[in-house]
């Protein structure tokens, strides 16, 4: 293959794999928006599977693709009325807390039991969202 069609080739993938990114991005903003959150649940298998990202890269990338989306979800929540200061305050120093903590743990947690320990928190959630 001469390097003329290799380049041709790598644009190609180039401009996918930038379709693929904004569908990402365009869909967790749909549902973060719609559900107040839930954004990352979409977000990092897309990133796995469509996007090729290694398991630790697509967590920490759904965290800062996630951040900015909630904060202008959260402004047109407020302005809409619908934000509960008492609860929502000491929630999000629990998140700050936890995030921290989380941040830690994936940086000491093998690529398979991040995705075996994502799986089964996928999967929790669904199942009590279904009976509860």
């Amino acid at each position: 293959m001469s390097s003329k069609q290799k380049q041709k080739n790598e644009l190609r993938t180039d401009k996918k794999l930038n379709v693929y990114a904004v569908l990402t991005g365009l869909s967790a903003g749909i549902i973060n928006g719609v559900f107040g959150g839930g954004g990352g649940m979409l977000v990092v298998p897309m990133l796995v599977h469509l996007l090729k990202c290694p398991a630790k890269k697509a967590h920490a990338t759904a965290i800062l693709i996630i951040l900015p989306l909630s904060i202008v979800s959260g402004i047109f929540y407020a302005a809409f009325g619908n934000f509960n200061l008492e609860v929502g305050i000491p929630a999000g120093i629990g998140v700050i807390l936890g995030g921290t903590v989380g941040a830690l743990l994936l940086s000491k947690l093998s690529s398979k039991w991040l995705t075996i320990i994502f799986c089964v928190v996928m999967a929790a959630a669904g199942v009590k969202m279904l009976l509860f």
